[in-house]
Parts: structure tokens; C-alpha cells; sequence
């Protein structure tokens, strides 16, 4: 078999698997316990992705932070150096 002919038959493979996977997963959806757990499983996801943007601002601060304090050494060197 030809190299793309294997990664044709690869592909549509991952493209059929997802398919099911999709479609047990709106079937599970719709019992009682599937919305159950598909709620906590968003809580979940929720709280990840809030925490990272947190993470995210908190070491953006920081660094404006650094970089601020970094420009201000600079313009005293500068000042300094002129005033030479």
C-alpha cells in the first residue's frame, strides 16, 4: 500500500472514531446522569481555563513590572551618562 494511501485510510479512521465518539457522547447526554457528569466536567473546565487566565494576568503584571523597572535604570544611566 502506498504511504498516502495509508494516511488516507488513517485519516478517515480518526474521522470515523470521532464521529462516534461524538455521537455516544450526545446520546449519554441525554440520560440524567450523562448531564450529570457532562455539568461537573464543565464546572471543571471552567475553573482550568479561569485559573490559567489568572496565572496568565497575574505573571503579565509581573513582567510589565520588570520591564518597567528595567526602562527606568535605563533613563538614570542615561541621565547620568549626559550629565558627564
Amino acid at each position: 500500500m502506498k504511504h498516502k494511501e495509508r494516511v488516507v485510510k488513517k485519516v478517515l479512521w480518526f474521522a470515523a472514531g470521532i464521529t462516534v465518539g461524538v455521537l455516544a457522547a450526545h446520546q449519554f447526554n441525554q440520560t440524567a446522569q450523562g448531564k450529570k457528569i457532562f455539568a461537573e466536567l464543565d464546572s471543571k473546565i471552567k475553573d482550568f481555563s479561569d485559573a490559567l487566565v489568572d496565572g496568565y494576568h497575574e505573571r503579565e503584571s509581573e513582567l510589565r513590572a520588570a520591564i518597567g523597572d528595567a526602562g527606568d535604570t535605563v533613563k538614570d544611566t542615561v541621565k547620568k551618562a549626559a550629565a558627564k
